[in-house]
């Protein structure tokens, strides 16, 4: 099979054969329609101190099945996070960490869906969102985002303020949903918003605790850092809740569950709409991750073994 790896801290990304892997206990071997590409890991390849597997999210059908599997049958389309090598024409996927894809959905939506939809439901959810609540989205045209623009309008929020990078990502942005669209070096965000959800951290976490009214919240849940004055917070009575999708898919799968069947019954609705910047072969994935690292994306970036 093919699979895409690398030999140093921002080396190329190299296309090399590899044999196929065997599904161990638990796990399921996938045969890969669909591969999202994901901020978090275009990262690692240029800071980790050393190579890792390119993983992530993986759609698919089982081709084989490990000892213990109870869940899936060889035959039924998947998808799911995969944490070994997952830029391949075949990944293992464990059993815990997979779900069917239904009927009518392609497995680009799934991998455009699932993974980043549970992370931008989770994000908002730990919001605690009331209906005619108020609502700011950072990083909103991406593969988080878009979802988490969409998730503030069905959750009620009455105004949702899409924050991006270039301005040009605006059109995209309403066309989501969003009521208003600001840029990150706008002088000012607009009027206050009761809630945040920030995927970018790092210098932006300040002028998004700013854009809260008092008593508002911001969900962190960006690798990006960053740090807060606790005077900005305490002046507001506002409050910073962090957010990790591994200690939900870990702790509490029956919510993880309950939070994938909900997207689904959304897409299926017509509620929610993921969007796919672009589809890049294998070979290409190099031009995949400099969409992500440029943030030129306007939703999902996605290879197709």
């Amino acid at each position: 099979m093919r699979r895409v790896r690398y030999e140093s801290t921002g080396g190329p990304l190299l296309l090399e054969e590899a044999p196929v892997p065997e599904p161990g206990p638990g796990e399921l071997l996938v045969r890969c329609e669909a591969v999202g590409v994901t901020l978090p890991v275009v990262r690692k390849v240029t800071e980790a101190a050393e190579p890792i597997p390119l993983g992530g999210e993986t759609a698919g059908e089982v081709v084989a099945v490990g000892d213990a599997v109870t869940r899936f049958r060889v035959g039924e389309r998947v998808t799911g996070l995969c944490f070994g090598h997952g830029y391949a024409d075949f990944a293992l996927l464990h059993e815990a960490m997979a779900s069917p894809v239904p009927d009518g959905a392609s497995a680009v939506d799934a991998v455009t869906l699932v993974r980043s939809g549970l992370v931008a439901l989770g994000a908002l959810e730990a919001a605690h969102p009331e209906p005619g609540e108020t609502a700011l989205v950072t990083a909103a045209a991406s593969g988080v985002g878009h979802l988490a623009v969409q998730l503030a309008k069905v959750r009620g929020a009455t105004r949702v303020v899409g924050a991006v990078s270039d301005a040009g990502k605006a059109h995209f942005v309403r066309s989501l949903g969003a009521h208003e669209v600001v840029t990150y070096g706008d002088d000012s965000w607009g009027d206050p918003v009761d809630y945040a959800l920030d995927a970018v951290g790092g210098e932006l976490l300040a002028p998004a605790v700013a854009a809260l009214a008092p008593g508002g919240r911001l969900v962190a849940y960006s690798s990006g850092g960053g740090t807060i004055q606790a005077y900005d917070l305490l002046v507001g009575a506002k409050s910073v809740i962090g957010f990790q999708m591994a200690r939900i898919a870990r702790g509490k799968p029956e919510l993880y569950e309950r939070r994938r069947q909900e997207l689904w019954r959304l897409f299926t609705e017509g509620a929610l709409r993921p969007a796919v910047h672009g589809e890049f072969a294998l070979e290409d994935a190099a031009k995949a991750h400099a969409v992500i690292e440029s943030r030129r994306n306007l939703g999902k970036v996605v290879l197709r073994p």
